[in-house]
């Protein structure tokens, strides 16, 4: 730029290179430069500089005032033909790179194989799994044994003119050992297996299901005979017709194939499906037809006797004490799956080891059981004595109120120690495997769950917000009670809950009911008058037994868990409530007093009596819990 503003150097030509910002300048004569420590350079008659834009304006007018004798000219440079070709073309090149890359990828099944049913888990399979591994559920097991011998003889049935099931549905609660089942099938009969997920036959591009079905039984038919299980099935067997907006959506596709394929089973094939699910009753009707699912057997939560079996099974290779009894543990948990009890003997291993145990002790089972129940025991938490008795007269009142009924099951515990969400918690064992309820065992319930808020209002008349668990569960026992169980006489023997009811607000579809503003009006003051009474009768039953409610509250701070046999001690003279009137379903109807038929002699129980003070808790279906826990304060 010094040379352009010199008017001492005589300036040939200049040029201008717009892009790059270089200005080449020409001299009639040799110029010696110099560089930044002020040296000389060689001499000559060619200099050029870079300028950035914010100069641009500057470098044009020195070049005006340069007035160069052969003037000055500004070059745009041009992008060669080859070079805008290559930039052209470059992006198509890749896209053709990639796809050539992925071609070889789709076709050995990587990415993009939607529609074939992919390796994870639905391969062919040989289980080494047989009956002798399944227990607890033996009825399930004598159906699924002559699936077997349809399998491995069926000429012996064609002869008989009998045709080979060609579907089997197993329906229950999670973890009763469904899967369990159809392997043991399998690997009874010695054929492979193919188990795949309702879930993976659906994805986001519409027919992938159908093709994943198609390809599933197409492989099955090439290895037959074979069994085909689908688990969840409830995923694509929904009833049709409840897409979006009511279309033929994805599921219903994937449904359709299903049906085609097992309607195209040829009788000699020997393709069995057995499908899985825990709610039967949304499965669609077309599903359940002879000839499609023939079989549809339940597998239903083990009895007493079956929680046995099922105990022993996983008790193999873990050291238990000489103590320990697996009869004891099987009455003290009623209402556990198979799979809950699986997990109670690993918890109990797991404490073991933690507790550098050599063999698994009573100890260890029973915090196991406290911690399936009602989760870890929070060690950290610290009570204040205000909190911690206010507490113990929670739970107090709760034993109290179970002693004093005459329709609810024995207490076996009650600590205040917090355990999971819950402060503290009184723990009731039923005395033997119960599948129905009756109104009195419900009302009981509902005196049972109101004690513990009722001890806080006799004690402190200041009760907390523990109780919310209970008002909870007393709320939805009622509400029951009279919408389902006809247990009102204003209401009847009407159910007013939809079958597809939200269970929490007890509406059906969209929010609606079936019955009238009126009748919703005596449902509530129905459930009210079920509350109220029981809160009365649970009031009546502290002050009568206010001693020794006062009495297991201070033990309770002073040993902070109670179990069975002191329990018992305690209870001896407690007071008990008298029988309740008769319930008369209709005032209409007169009460008949003849006795019912004498039962006939009692056979001998199949398993021992548990040790006192070792118990759990549960109820049948469609009961409220009688494990009671009290909530944290909210």
């Amino acid at each position: 730029m010094e040379i352009l503003a010199s008017s001492e150097v005589s300036i040939e030509r200049i040029q201008i290179t717009d892009g790059s910002q270089i200005v080449q300048i020409w001299l009639e004569k040799e110029y010696t430069p110099t560089d930044i420590e002020g040296k000389e350079q060689d001499p000559t008659k060619k200099v050029q500089f870079q300028f950035v834009d914010a100069q641009a304006e500057r470098i044009a007018d020195l070049v005006a005032e340069a007035n160069p004798k052969n003037g000055f000219n500004s070059v745009v440079p041009q992008q060669s033909v080859l070079a805008s070709m290559l930039t052209m073309m470059l992006p198509l090149l890749l896209i053709m790179g990639f796809l050539f890359w992925m071609l070889p990828k789709i076709q050995e099944g990587g990415m993009g194989r939607f529609g074939k049913v992919r390796k994870d888990g639905t391969e062919e399979e040989r289980p080494n799994v047989t009956f002798d591994d399944v227990a607890g559920v033996d009825e399930a097991v004598e159906e699924l044994r002559e699936i077997e011998e349809f399998i491995d003889h069926p000429e012996k049935f064609r002869k008989m003119g009998a045709k080979i099931p060609r579907g089997v549905l197993l329906y229950g609660p999670p973890g009763t050992g469904k899967t369990l089942l159809a392997k043991a099938v399998a690997g009874e009969a010695g054929v492979p297996f193919f188990h795949i997920s309702a879930s993976e036959f659906v994805e986001m591009f519409v027919g992938v299901g159908a093709s994943r079905v198609r390809d599933l039984f197409t492989k099955a038919k090439k290895v037959a005979p074979a069994i085909v299980f689908v688990d969840e099935i409830d995923a694509v067997g929904r009833n049709r017709g409840q897409g979006m907006g009511g279309g033929n959506d994805e599921r219903e596709q994937t449904l359709n194939q299903l049906l085609v394929e097992m309607d195209g089973f040829d009788e000699r094939e020997n393709v069995i499906v057995i499908a899985a699910t825990n709610r039967p009753d949304v499965l669609d009707s077309a599903l359940l037809r002879p000839g499609r699912f023939d079989r549809q057997i339940v597998v239903a939560v083990p009895d007493l006797k079956g929680r046995h079996a099922i105990l022993k099974v996983h008790a193999k290779g873990k050291p238990l004490a000489a103590e320990v009894s697996l009869e004891s543990i099987a009455r003290r948990t009623p209402g556990f799956a198979g799979a809950e009890l699986a997990n109670l003997l690993n918890e109990a291993a797991l404490l073991a080891t933690r507790r550098g145990h050599d063999k698994i002790d009573d100890s260890d089972l029973d915090e196991a059981i406290d911690r399936v129940i009602a989760g870890p025991q929070r060690r950290t938490q610290v009570m204040s004595p205000t909190e911690k008795r206010m507490t113990a007269y929670h739970e107090g009142g709760h034993a109290v109120a179970a002693a004093a009924l005459n329709h609810t099951d024995p207490v076996t515990k009650v600590t205040i120690l917090p355990r999971g969400k819950a402060l503290g918690y009184t723990m009731v064992m039923p005395t033997e495997d119960k599948y129905s309820v009756s109104r009195h065992e419900l009302l009981d319930q509902l005196v049972y769950a109101m004690g513990g808020r009722v001890a806080e209002e006799i004690v402190f008349h200041d009760p907390s917000t523990g109780a919310s668990n209970d008002i909870q569960k007393v709320t939805a026992t009622a509400r029951k009670m009279v919408m389902e169980y006809g247990m009102s006489a204003r209401v009847g023997s009407v159910r007013l809950v939809p079958d597809d009811a939200d269970p929490l607000t007890r509406f059906g579809g969209g929010g609606t009911r079936d019955y009238s503003e009126d009748m919703a009006k005596i449902i509530d003051e129905e459930v009210r008058d079920l509350i109220d009474a029981a809160h009365q009768e649970a009031w009546e039953i502290m002050m009568n037994n206010r001693a020794i409610l006062d009495e297991l509250a201070a033990r309770l701070l002073d040993k902070e868990t109670i179990l069975e046999k002191e329990l018992a001690e305690l209870f001896a003279g407690i007071r008990k409530q008298p029988p309740r009137e008769l319930w008369l379903s209709s005032p209409d109807r007169p009460v008949s007093y003849e006795p019912p038929v004498p039962l006939p002699p009692a056979e001998e129980p199949a398993i021992a009596e548990a040790p006192a003070g070792q118990a759990s808790t549960e109820t049948p279906e469609d009961s409220t819990e009688t494990n009671e826990t009290t909530g944290e304060a909210q």
